[in-house]
């Protein structure tokens, strides 16, 4: 099916504005982009930040009239609308489109991340057959590159994981792939939660050994404790969550962070230093991730 685009720069005391005149308008959907390279990279909590040069974009039918839909913005602002433009939408399999930008992603030297659809290059290797959801990880941002990266750098032959903020419970299947006995996942979202179990079991895992759980619900630290604490999320949860997932980490245990912007390692380094002995960084774009022992 064919669309049109209608496509306005503005700023961000106005972006909302705009967004609501589009879909008064009949646009089937809005969306809003960066319009001038300005990375918003952790927002603060209940924040939903916008860029001070924004692209606002609605979608319409291509049959709609244009200039009656431009009328009707210009009704809803109470002034002239100008300034936009018009696009046509390519028609494409947007489904086919979707999965044409995931490619498998080597990790480690016998460690690889291959969509459902495609076929491993190193069959020999261990594979993680994921299907890219709604959850979050699937290999391609940085931060969950280094954990894997970590992961498979690491002895996890027959120990013990925990994922926390599990995602699509790369992390998790990973550590189970590689030879740990048994991991735990948990995430305050029921769909990362849903993302963990279906991807366990295309990898062939039984549920028994990687049961997830939202937070409430998850095991005491007295009975689901771990060698491997696995924690992407971010700098500011890291910071506050750090007595939890220390209480969490065997004597001995070894800690893998991230989400962590480089500016912010020395922070979460110092809400760990009393437990942990650390390992140098490692640094990919401008991302850090962060592990060690703990010793204490």
């Amino acid at each position: 099916m064919p669309w049109l685009q209608l496509r306005v720069n503005t700023t961000r005391d106005q972006a909302e504005k705009i967004e609501n005149a589009l879909l008064f308008a009949g646009a089937v959907s809005v969306t809003l982009e960066d319009n001038a390279d300005q990375p918003i990279l952790e927002p603060g909590l209940g924040e939903t930040p916008l860029w001070d040069q924004t692209l606002v974009t609605g979608l319409f039918d291509a049959e709609v009239d244009t200039g009656v839909t431009e009328a009707k913005v210009s009704s809803y602002l109470c002034e002239l609308f100008t300034g936009a433009r018009w696009e046509q939408l390519e028609d494409k399999d947007w489904e086919r489109e979707w999965m044409s930008h995931y490619k498998p992603i080597q990790c480690g030297d016998n460690l690889w991340i291959c969509p459902s659809w495609c076929e491993s290059p190193a069959p020999e290797a261990v594979n993680i057959m994921l299907d890219p959801g709604l959850a979050f990880g699937t290999g391609t941002h940085p931060t969950t590159f280094l954990c894997l990266q970590w992961l498979a750098s690491e002895p996890v032959q027959g120990k013990t994981a925990i994922d926390y903020g599990c995602g699509s419970g790369i992390l998790g299947i990973a550590a189970l792939l590689l030879g740990a006995d048994r991991a735990l996942g948990t995430d305050i979202d029921p769909q990362a939660l849903i993302a963990s179990r279906d991807n366990a079991v295309r990898n062939g895992i039984d549920p028994e050994r990687f049961p997830v759980y939202l937070p409430e619900k998850t095991p005491p630290a007295s009975v689901a404790s771990a060698d491997i604490m696995l924690a992407n999320i971010l700098a500011g949860p890291l910071v506050e969550l750090a007595p939890q997932l220390i209480e969490r980490t065997k004597l001995g245990g070894r800690i893998c962070l991230s989400g962590i912007l480089a500016s912010q390692a020395e922070r979460v380094k110092a809400a760990y230093s009393q437990w942990i002995d650390f390992d140098a960084d490692a640094q990919k774009e401008e991302w850090v991730r962060l592990s060690g022992t703990r010793a204490r």
